[in-house]
């Protein structure tokens, strides 16, 4: 409907990551991190990019919370760093580094804007790695510790905990294919990891059940919902795979208290074991407030007996990203119904969408205009008011990302930002998505 208005609680925000932004890596006390010691890995990162300066957002975070203000968004997602908190990963906390967080929030909230606070955005303090990171079952206990620690100092201005972000990503690219820090190949490594952030999420949560629970908390997900490239039966048993894999892996522990039975066979016919103890999956299934879901792309999969996986992916020809990723705003609200057909339903919001374009500045340097960023977001946003028309429990929705930043092993090739950061001089640059964000808040959020 041409007049529909989101509703007047809807949450409009923008998200960000620390060790995307917020540079200042050797300042007031910061302990390593893996992505500190994967960026300076020869060969593991475009052109050799690091995290050290990145937007310099540790020291500039009044002039990035103003913009925010400006852009009319009421919340803002960001990540706490847990190496600049305990540089050790445990044991005595960092008062400096706290501080830091503690005036954001309240620079945040002076502005009317809510806090949504990640506590696990991948930069895990490398001491911890040492001692085998997400490998290790006792790192699940130190992030409950950490976590703890956080919601002593921040639960009482928070709107929002998210625990842990895409463990997908820090399971399998971390420790399958080693695109990401810490950078292992090993089937038993990823699984082990994939355990244990469950675990680590279901032990924050509830503590934070049984001490604080006085703001939302939920976890956010990077899970796929594929098409088949066909109607053949064939097609559709492949998409089953998929989703046990990417999807049921992460989801089913969260809302069901097991994993897909159907994918732990398949692990044990390659001899991969989960490490699960008794009692872990009462832990991980405690009552999440909301699932943060992160959309950027839809797959298309195809059968392919010669995988090792029974499938493969198929490319379309929808239009890209500069990531290589299909543009399929319609896949967003397949996915939006798939997760509340499958899992009753839950409270979602939006916590990631937006997409990388070869940005760059107009002559006189004042201006960068990004029509295709603009189309990807105004379609995407126009398949969010139909779940909402058509009954999804969508509660908010952040668009990523704030700035360009440090996109990980890409580097700073890929700009995600709604502002533009000229990474020689730390400037920002209000893109024209900035502006179109700015007026779609104002004109689609019912004041009634």
């Amino acid at each position: 409907m041409q007049d529909f208005k989101f509703p007047k609680d809807f949450i409009w925000g923008t998200a960000t990551a620390s060790y995307q932004i917020e540079g200042a890596v050797n300042e007031d006390g910061r302990g390593l991190s893996i992505w500190d010691t994967f960026s300076h890995t020869s060969g593991k990162t475009a052109h050799g990019d690091t995290g050290d300066i990145a937007c310099d957002h540790y020291h500039r975070y009044p002039e990035d919370v103003k913009l925010i203000k400006e852009l009319g968004a009421n919340a803002y997602r960001f990540s706490i760093s847990w190496p600049r908190i305990f540089p050790k990963g445990a044991g005595k906390p960092n008062s400096k580094g706290t501080d830091f967080y503690s005036r954001l929030v309240d620079d945040l909230l002076e502005k009317g804007i809510k806090p949504a606070i990640t506590l696990y955005h991948w930069d895990l303090p490398q001491t911890l790695e040492d001692t085998g990171g997400w490998r290790n079952r006792d790192t699940a206990y130190r992030f409950a510790d950490f976590a703890d620690y956080m919601f002593q100092k921040l639960d009482d201005r928070a709107h929002m905990w998210i625990t842990l972000n895409e463990p997908l990503c820090s399971a399998y690219l971390g420790h399958l294919s080693g695109e990401h820090a810490p950078g292992i190949r090993n089937p038993q490594a990823a699984y082990s990891a994939l355990h244990h952030l469950l675990l680590a999420h279901g032990l924050a949560l509830g503590n934070y059940r049984e001490v604080y629970n006085s703001n939302l908390i939920g976890i956010t997900l990077n899970i796929s919902t594929p098409q088949p490239a066909s109607e053949k039966a064939a097609e559709a048993d492949a998409v089953e795979v998929f989703l046990d894999q990417n999807t049921r892996m992460f989801l089913d522990p969260l809302f069901k208290k097991k994993y897909p039975e159907r994918y732990l066979e398949r692990l044990m016919k390659t001899n991969v074991l989960l490490p699960v103890e008794n009692g872990d999956m009462e832990i991980i299934s405690g009552n999440v407030d909301f699932l943060g879901l992160n959309y950027y792309f839809e797959f298309t999969i195809s059968a392919d007996e010669s995988s090792p996986d029974g499938y493969r992916l198929v490319d379309k020809g929808f239009p890209k990203t500069a990531m290589g990723w299909d543009i399929v705003p319609e896949g967003l609200l397949r996915q939006l119904k798939w997760v509340g057909r499958e899992y009753g339903n839950p409270v979602v919001y939006i916590t990631e969408n937006g997409a990388a374009f070869p940005d760059s500045l107009s002559e006189n340097g004042t201006e960068c205009h990004d029509p295709d960023r603009i189309d990807y977001l105004a379609r995407h946003l126009q398949y969010l008011k139909q779940a909402l028309e058509e009954g999804v429990n969508l509660k908010g929705y952040f668009l990523w990302s704030l700035i360009d930043n440090f996109e990980w092993a890409y580097g700073y090739d890929k700009r995600f930002g709604i502002i533009y950061c000229d990474f020689k001089t730390l400037e920002r640059i209000p893109k024209d998505s900035y502006y179109f964000y700015r007026d779609y808040i104002a004109g689609n959020t019912d004041h009634g």
